[in-house]
């Protein structure tokens, strides 16, 4: 990896990516991740990951239901992800959310620095809480805030503009409360664990956390990357892609390239998750 110098927090907090690459300017050198002849296993092709449809778990037929959830058992323990469907959110609404999100970030940049986080927050506009030494920057922008449970959200740091953006993101909220809640329960059931397992050890305010993220187009992808090689330390992450192919996980050693299924949900488990799947996998061996 490249050496980095990193530059002083009100520096690096100074501009945004977008802003950045509307005046044309170079990645700066903290955004430096790699040298030209730095080489990577990385699959260019589409890896389709395992499919699971969730509305299955709630069959009236046995065999049905069983039979998705050893597809589950076996996604999470070959690939720790799946595609998520029949989740029970309409397309109509899932394009809402992609539509609000680019509505803000195309704002200039003045509207969306009303809801500029701090240097060390999480929450807000802006980029994650400057590195450890040693760590490249992700170029970036990207909106984080807490939504549930309820009275731990900063209004301060939700966006005003778009008019439509609280009022989506608290719909959002709640069918991603019920997603979450469906997917632990299948979890749980696939490892023949009783079926609020998982949620009971979240408990009742267990976290949710939204995040935004803006890609811009970047003069030199070659030694700089929109997001680092990262594990969540959650319990596990539900994504909803745009219609870009870029997101990469790594299985084998291997980079793979994830395809964007328009009405599915990306979910990926966490560090959190991974640790009880791989011990209850143990126990039961």
């Amino acid at each position: 990896m490249a050496g980095i110098s990193v530059l002083p927090l009100d520096v690096l907090l100074a501009k945004r990516v977008q802003e950045m690459v509307l005046n044309g300017e170079d990645p700066p050198q903290p955004y430096i991740c790699r040298d030209d002849d730095d080489s990577e296993d990385v699959s260019s092709s589409l890896s389709p990951i395992p499919i699971i449809d969730l509305s299955l778990f709630s069959s009236s037929a046995p065999e049905t239901t069983e039979k998705e959830l050893q597809k589950l058992k076996s996604a999470l323990s070959s690939w720790g992800c799946f595609q998520a469907t029949g989740h029970g959110i309409s397309t109509s609404f899932l394009d809402e959310i992609r539509q609000v999100t680019k509505e803000f970030f195309k704002q200039p940049i003045e509207e969306k620095k009303k809801i500029s986080k701090g240097v060390e927050e999480f929450e807000g506009y802006g980029a994650d809480p400057t590195p450890e030494e040693g760590q490249s920057l992700d170029w970036s922008d990207r909106v984080f805030l807490d939504v549930y449970p309820e009275d731990l959200r900063k209004y301060k740091f939700w966006p005003e503009s778009p008019n439509s953006f609280r009022d989506v993101l608290e719909n959002y909220t709640i069918k991603m409360k019920m997603v979450t809640e469906m997917i632990s329960k299948a979890m749980a059931k696939s490892l023949n664990l009783e079926e609020n397992c998982f949620l009971n050890q979240f408990g009742e305010r267990g976290a949710l956390q939204a995040r935004f993220n803006y890609y811009s187009r970047c003069p030199r992808p070659d030694i700089v990357l929109g997001l680092k090689p990262h594990a969540d330390g959650s319990g596990y992450t539900i994504l909803l892609q745009n219609e870009v192919d870029g997101l990469q996980i790594l299985k084998d050693d291997r980079w793979l390239t994830i395809p964007t299924i328009s009405n599915a949900l990306l979910v990926l488990m966490g560090d959190q998750m991974e640790i009880w799947f791989s011990l209850t996998q143990t126990d039961n061996e």
